[in-house]
This record gives structure tokens, C-alpha cells and sequence, in this order.
């Protein structure tokens, strides 16, 4: 029998993909629009709710507890199942460089802390929450991530600009194959904890080796360029997106990587994009139409209405 999914944020970056996992999968998919619809409404006999909701970080102490209740009280009501993309904020700067399930959530920062108590939040309620953990994005179109807006940016002039050390590791995920876990998540949720946290390891990579990844991907010599950090410094006390993005820059100088045994426990079967293929579709809006790199993913038929 068919499912039926509610996408909150179907505009981001997570919640776009995630429609056309969902598509690809059979589900029928409802997108929610905050101009116009009524979540109670847009709920009901809806067997999923993916929180794909992301403000601006300025507006997360805003916002975030907020659409947290409000999400909290429809999924009780409804009995929907709610679908959390997350991040390694919460573990704060001196995480251990593996993080699992078990990681204490000891972020003193505001947009860590923040988050944190979010997750606390439906981690304290009776609503079945999966929360899939993810590093920093790779996306199949331009959507103002940290890898198309900053790192490959340049790519045209076969420039490749790093925030951190090169030789450090950070954790990527592909968001196809993210969405796609989370899919297949959803269809086993009676197997799951009511409150399952399920980190999704993803790739995980040095600067030095992203950067010789994408020389392979785009079959070009990159010249690689550290980012400099003061002009957002500089900015900070007057732009509070620049101030947050500094609070998070710890995570280009902190190694870390996701626990990928979890996933395997549950999703064995699940086989991972490889990196190069998923790095050409990343860049592909970046490249010569003429040069040779793999397609992006094809959108989805139309969603239900709400």
C-alpha cells in the first residue's frame, strides 16, 4: 500500500531531494507551503513528516523552538512518524573525531546548543522520530552550501578554495544518497527505537583528498587555495550570519567522521554513490557543457496536494 510523505522546506536543499527519493520510491508526496497551507490540515493522513525546515542561522533562537512544538504537536495528534535531516553541531568542539549515537552532546556555542535542544525536544516526546545525522552537503545544483559557494566556486578558473587545513577530516554527505537512506529508513521505522539517531557516514575526506577527488571528477588540474577567514571576522559584529558562520568554523579545524555502522545495521543493503561520480554531478552546473561528466539525478513526477 502506497505511503504517504509531508515535506516541510520542500524548497531546501535536503527537502528537494528527499521528494524525489520519495517519488522514486512510490510514495505519494505532499509539499508543504508556509504561505498558504495549514499544517494541522496538511497532516492528516500523512504516514511521515520530514522536518526540512531550515531558517537562516540568525533566526534559529527565533524560530527553532517554535516550529519544534508546533511539529511535536501534529505528529502526536497525527501519529505521523517525523524525519529529521541533522547535523554534528551538537557534539560541540571537543568532540571525540569519531562520532556515534553515544557522542555527549556538550556544544556551548548557540547554533550547537540550539540544535541540541531540539533534538532533546522529540527525543523527550512519545512521537517516533528518525534523526539521519550528516556532515556538509554535496548538492546536484547550485543551492549555496559551503562546496558550491565557496570551495568550487571558482572552478571555471580551475581554482579550488579550501576553509581549513587541508589535512584534516571532515564528513560529507551526497545528498541523493542521503535522501535515499532516509527513504529507506522510513519504510522500516516499526523496526526502529521510537527515537532512533542514525549517523550517515557519507564520505569522509582531507581537504587534500576532496581536492584530488575533484581533479579525477572533473579530469582537470585544480590549483587549491586556502579561504581566508578574516573578511567574515571583520564582518561579524555587524552581520549575524557572518558571526555564525566563525562559531562554526571549528568544524574545518576538528577532525571528524559519522559512525557508519548503524546505517550498515539497519540499511545493509545500501550502496553508497561512488565519490568521483558523485562529485562530477556536484559540479556539473559549474563545467563546459562539453566535457564529459555524469548526469544529474531526473526530478520526480508531480506531488499530492495538500
Amino acid at each position: 500500500m502506497s505511503q504517504t510523505a509531508l515535506i516541510l522546506g520542500a524548497n531546501g536543499r535536503f527537502g528537494r531531494n528527499v521528494h524525489m527519493a520519495f517519488c522514486e520510491a512510490g510514495w505519494r508526496v505532499r509539499l508543504f507551503d508556509r504561505a498558504r497551507d495549514d499544517l494541522w490540515e496538511a497532516a492528516w493522513g500523512a504516514d511521515v513528516i520530514v522536518n526540512g525546515w531550515n531558517p537562516p542561522y540568525q533566526h534559529w533562537s527565533r524560530d527553532l523552538p517554535a516550529q519544534t512544538a508546533q511539529i511535536i504537536e501534529v505528529a502526536q495528534a497525527t501519529r505521523a512518524t517525523v524525519l529529521i535531516p541533522g547535523n554534528v553541531y551538537p557534539y560541540g568542539y571537543a568532540a571525540p573525531s569519531l562520532l556515534s549515537p553515544s557522542t555527549p552532546h556538550e556544544a556551548t556555542n548557540t547554533l550547537g546548543w540550539l540544535r541540541s535542544q531540539m533534538e532533546a525536544e522529540y527525543a523527550a516526546s512519545d512521537v517516533r522520530t528518525i534523526l539521519l545525522r550528516a556532515g556538509d552537503f554535496l548538492d546536484t545544483e547550485p543551492s549555496g552550501n559551503w562546496f558550491d559557494k565557496i570551495m568550487v566556486s571558482q572552478l571555471a578558473r580551475a581554482r579550488f578554495t579550501y576553509p581549513g587545513p587541508t589535512d584534516r577530516a571532515h564528513a560529507w554527505a551526497y545528498l541523493p544518497d542521503l535522501a535515499r537512506a532516509a527513504v529507506a529508513l522510513l519504510e522500516k521505522r516499526d523496526r526502529l527505537p521510537r527515537f532512533a539517531d542514525v549517523p550517515f557516514a557519507g564520505y569522509t575526506l582531507t581537504g587534500a583528498e576532496l581536492h584530488a577527488a575533484l581533479e579525477r571528477a572533473t579530469g582537470r588540474r585544480l590549483s587549491l587555495r586556502r579561504m581566508q577567514w578574516w573578511p567574515l571576522r571583520s564582518l561579524a559584529p555587524i552581520w549575524p550570519m557572518a558571526r555564525h558562520l566563525v562559531e562554526m568554523s571549528y568544524l574545518w579545524k576538528q577532525p571528524h567522521r559519522l559512525d557508519p555502522a548503524p546505517l550498515a545495521e539497519v540499511l545493509p543493503e545500501f550502496e553508497p554513490t561512488p565519490l568521483v561520480e558523485a562529485l562530477a554531478s556536484a559540479v556539473e552546473h559549474q563545467i563546459d557543457p562539453d566535457e564529459p561528466v555524469a548526469r544529474g539525478r531526473s526530478r520526480c513526477g508531480k506531488a499530492q496536494p495538500v
